[in-house]
């Protein structure tokens, strides 16, 4: 494990028993849930390359990418230039993202909405559901694997759909033994955190027609999308170009050929 992540995880974990003592009372509050959006099907019923549009303050590689940040205008430039879902960073150390974001984004659009953060218990699984997710991020690098498949399907029981993320062949060989039905492709090395969109183009052609693969990081230009396309992806999560754009629909608009 790339030690950037493993330095995330570990700090992850040592928040983890701050959510114990709420843990009973926000899986009562998910399994209540009636008003969960589909996520997969949103990018599915949509005309290629379909947007996860992401707000995010920071990253561990980019550091403050956004200084005056507002994730509400965010979101709702997001929604309103066409976007088919919303991801919402809230792994608060390293990305300064915040569940309190999240919450107050699902109240403000109503795209389904993904919580984007390191899910490395069922804890966070709950705390999603409270907050008003609709999907979860499981990174297999960052999950071995029986607690990848423990996670995996308690989420779904919980309704979520889930965005199994892989970086290699050898994760995605244990996604595709998982059954996940959406795979997101990080185009970043955990390891030297440098982008390149052959991952893409190279795990692509080993997935199958049914599963719904998501292209990750790196997507700046329309030639970058016309690439992702051309190997079966269907949609595309894009941040920090977005996070830094001085206007987002403009370029949003750019990114999926939108006519103005």
């Amino acid at each position: 494990m790339p030690s950037r992540l493993e330095e995330i995880i570990a700090r992850t974990l040592q928040d983890l028993p701050a959510l114990e003592d709420h843990a009973a009372k926000m899986r009562e509050i998910t399994r209540r849930r009636t008003d969960f959006r589909q996520f997969r099907t949103a990018l599915e019923k949509a005309q290629p390359p379909a947007l996860i549009a992401e707000v995010k303050q920071a990253s561990p590689s980019a550091g403050l990418i956004a200084k005056d940040f507002d994730p509400l205008k965010q979101a709702k430039d997001y929604a309103n230039a066409g976007a088919r879902a919303i991801s919402v960073v809230t792994e608060p150390h390293f990305f300064k993202g915040s569940t309190e974001h999240l919450h107050a984004v699902r109240e403000t659009v109503s795209l389904p909405i993904l919580r984007k953060d390191f899910t490395l218990h069922r804890h966070h699984l709950y705390q999603a559901g409270a907050i008003g997710a609709d999907a979860v991020l499981l990174i297999v690098a960052a999950l071995e694997p029986p607690a990848l498949y423990d996670l995996y399907h308690e989420a779904r029981d919980l309704q979520f759909d889930v965005l199994v993320e892989i970086h290699d062949e050898r994760e995605l060989d244990i996604a595709l033994n998982l059954g996940s039905d959406l795979i997101g492709i990080n185009n970043r090395n955990l390891a030297t955190f440098q982008v390149n969109i052959e991952t893409t183009l190279t795990l692509a052609a080993r997935i199958p027609q049914h599963v719904l693969i998501v292209s990750e990081s790196g997507i700046k230009t329309r030639e970058d999308v016309e690439r992702i396309l051309s190997v079966g992806a269907r949609a595309i999560l894009v941040g920090e170009t977005l996070m830094r754009a001085a206007s987002p629909v403009a370029t949003i608009h750019e990114l999926l050929a939108i006519d103005c």
